[in-house]
């Protein structure tokens, strides 16, 4: 299941349509389960997940709290104050893209990774690349710590949530 689709980035990033969507999967694959995850817990992110149709919607019978974490909401924090939560739409889409520019560079064939060369365009400078990916690693991270926000904000919402520092600090 994948929660996110070459669509989804539209909203946030400016991505060529002319991407495999096979290839950007194979990057969101990995930042669910290797960004998302962590951030979520084992418990709660695989109970998260059976929420979903195997195109990546949130199923109708989803409980609200679950539609809310996805989808975000407007929700009251502890101190009363108006909340807009945009949902893990933008983390996952931050920590896609991340991973996305750091490998799409290396191309792997038969004869081994090759730089992919393009008549009109100069490739970006590695250090450039690296440059990049901490930006949005940097904007990815900024999300997640809305998530664990509204996670600790509805806390009793969502009992197989447990805060992990060591997850934060990873990140």
């Amino acid at each position: 299941i994948y929660l996110i689709n070459q669509t989804t980035f539209q909203g946030y990033e400016d991505i060529s349509v002319n991407i495999k969507p096979e290839r950007l999967n194979v990057f969101i694959k990995k930042a669910q389960d290797l960004d998302l995850k962590p951030v979520l817990g084992h418990a709660l992110y695989y109970d998260f997940i059976q929420n979903f149709n195997p195109e990546g919607t949130i199923q109708d019978s989803a409980p609200q709290p679950y539609k809310d974490l996805f989808n975000g909401s407007e929700y009251l924090d502890k101190y009363g104050h108006i909340v807009l939560y945009e949902g893990l739409l933008p983390t996952l889409v931050y920590f896609t893209f991340a991973r996305f520019i750091e490998a799409d560079a290396v191309h792997y064939t038969a004869t081994g990774p090759v730089l992919k060369h393009h008549d009109n365009a100069d490739p970006v400078a590695p250090k450039d690349i690296v440059k990049l990916v901490q930006q949005q690693r940097s904007v990815a991270n900024a999300h997640a710590n809305e998530v664990e926000k509204f996670l600790w904000d509805n806390k009793n919402d969502f009992p197989l949530w447990h805060y992990n520092g060591k997850n934060k600090s990873s990140r």
